[in-house]
């Protein structure tokens, strides 16, 4: 039986740092999440494993800016710079039924019925619809003709060998 990703996934990332704006500190963030307004009403985040307070949100051009407590210059905010930004599990967004996050889908044994096709070891985003790609050399799309069902729980997936 394959060992539970999901016990192990404690944080998750939703950000990744990039370049200093300005002299205060305030920093660039790269998103790495599918949630909107993800940003919006952080109080604290870890940073490459350091807890912050976050001072502020903005959201200019389209990009998000965070400004940290304690980051009060450029050169402090150079140390973060490539550092993700990560959560507590307890904290992340809810999903509609159907949903899956991507942490929970990869590790989970695939199966076509009785026959166990391997294991999800990355899911490619492909724009019209993710891709489950399965020991590295199996591609299953996640399309509800193709995935019968996914069990998050028991870590299993079962797919229509027909379909893909």
């Amino acid at each position: 039986m394959t060992k539970s990703l999901q016990s192990e996934v404690k944080e998750i990332i939703i950000g990744k740092v990039g370049a200093a704006r300005g002299l205060d500190g305030t920093l660039k963030i790269i998103p790495l999440t599918d949630f909107e307004g993800r940003f919006d009403d952080l109080e604290k985040i870890s940073v490459g494993g350091k807890i912050f307070n976050v001072e502020s949100v903005k959201y200019i051009g389209g990009q998000i800016f965070i400004k940290f407590e304690g980051v009060d210059n450029r050169e402090s905010a150079r140390a973060l710079t490539n550092k993700f930004l990560t959560i507590d599990r307890k904290d992340a967004a809810p999903l509609d039924d159907g949903e899956f996050y991507i942490f929970d889908v990869i590790g989970c044994e695939v199966f076509d019925g009785d026959k166990k096709l391997g294991i999800v070891t990355n899911v490619l985003r492909t724009g019209s619809n993710d891709v489950f790609e399965v020991d590295g050399n199996i591609l299953i799309p996640a399309l509800k003709s193709v995935v019968k069902s996914i069990d998050i729980a028991s870590k299993k997936i079962l797919v229509d060998e027909n379909a893909y």
